[in-house]
This record gives C-alpha cells, structure tokens and sequence, in this order.
C-alpha cells in the first residue's frame, strides 16, 4: 500500500510539474525559447502582446518615438487582416513583429494540425500586411508543449518568451503595472506588456501606454538600453535552462 501511495503521489507531482512547465513563461522542459540575457546586461527588450490594436497601440507608437525606443509586437493574424495599415505604421517607425497566431487560442489543448494552421495562418497575414512573415513567435498565455515548439520552428520561427511582466492584462492602474515592472527588473530583461487584447479589438490599454512612457523615462535615465527582440538575440549569453525534451 505505502508503494502504491507513494508512486500516486509521484505521479501527481510529474502532472503538476508537467502542467507547470507547459504554462510557465522560463520552463524549458519541452524545449528551449529565449527568455532574455543573463541578469546583469544594461539590455531591456519590451514586447507587446495581442495587437494591432485600435487606437492604443498607435499612441504607444507615440511614446516609443518620444524616448527614440524600438519595441517587439507579437501581432494575431486577424486584428493584422483588420488593420494593416496600424502593422506597417508599427514597421515602419523601425518596430519588430512577431507571430502571435491567428486567433490567440491556448495551444496546449490543439491538434498539430490546428497549430501549424494558427501559425501558417499568421505569417501569411503578416506577409499580405508588410511582406515580411517575420521568424519571432510568442505562443498565446505562454502554452506550449513539445509539438507547439517543434512546429513552430520547422516554419522557421524562433519561440520567444519572456522573465518580466506587467500583468495588465486585467488593465490595472498605470502604477499599478510600473510596480509589477519594476519589481521584477535585474537587467537583461524581456518585458510583457499588451497594446492589444485577444477577445475584440479595441481593448482599453492607456494604462499601459502611460506605463510606458513613465519605465522609459525611469530605464533610460538609470542608463539601460531598450532593444529588439531581434537585437538581444545577437548577443551571446542568451539566459536558457537546459531543456529536459530533446
């Protein structure tokens, strides 16, 4: 009975830990994503989740262009059919976009069929939008497992996660979401933040905005350096826990 008990009791924490891993934002079990620099780096990168998004993520471009800040937008694919024209403002002011899917679904419950049709279908409406596919993939609420992040890169896309976040999701206050922000800085840092919201568009993010615009005038002051995605992923101690799945 005690054997049974214990290897009940195994098991039970294999599944939590499991469960843990496919959701948490630097679990590295089911494979490797980038998570941002080894603490210490003057480096912070800011991205943004679940845009394009009418009008908040145009007066975020504002505030970025204030402080001469370039971001990463991970984009859904529909808002990018609705409003390409915000995704073209969003690359031509020297911004980075990345593949959020097509229409934000928790990826660990899907089909590898339905996961390579969410991605496909957000790249091809990044390419119709700007002409560029973009190789940077953010998987909805962090959800992944094994066969999310092996699809996702025989498209040719790079799983980008995140060690920082602004939990604003719900809207909080904008102080609220510079706590949250500030708490959590060391230096070398991918920072989740949200211009848009999965369920409609036209999700209220002025809280975010002024977030925004009150860390970049806090960071650059206190002299870190705002980057791409892209631009800290060129520099070598790339922060990454072995992974347990091959």
């Amino acid at each position: 009975m005690l054997a049974l008990a214990l290897t009940g009791a195994l098991s039970t924490a294999a599944a939590v830990a499991a469960g843990y891993q496919s959701m948490a934002p630097a679990g590295q079990w089911y494979g490797q994503t980038f998570t941002g620099l080894a603490r210490g780096s003057r480096q912070i990168a800011l991205t943004y989740d679940d845009g394009p998004n009418d009008p908040h993520t145009l007066r975020l471009l504002e505030v970025l262009a204030k402080h001469s800040v370039h971001a990463t937008f991970f984009l859904i694919g529909r808002y990018v059919q609705q409003r390409p024209e915000i995704v073209r403002e969003i690359v031509s002011a020297g911004h980075v976009v990345g593949n959020h899917t097509f229409t934000h679904p928790l990826l660990i419950f899907k089909s590898a069929t339905e996961i390579r049709q969410q991605l496909s279908a957000c790249r091809s409406a990044l390419q119709d939008a700007i002409g560029n596919p973009s190789h940077l993939f953010r998987p909805p609420f962090g959800g992944r497992r094994p066969a999310v992040l092996r699809i996702a890169r025989e498209l040719g896309l790079d799983p980008v996660m995140w060690n920082v976040t602004g939990y604003d999701w719900s809207a909080p206050p904008a102080a609220t979401i510079e706590r949250k922000v500030t708490n959590q800085i060391r230096g070398g840092d991918v920072v989740l933040l949200h211009d848009g919201g999965h369920k409609q568009m036209g999700a209220d993010r002025s809280q975010t905005v002024i977030a925004t615009d009150h860390l970049l005038t806090r960071y650059i002051a206190e002299q870190y350096e705002f980057v791409t995605i892209q631009q800290m992923m060129t520099k070598p101690a790339i922060s990454r826990q072995p992974s347990a799945v091959s």
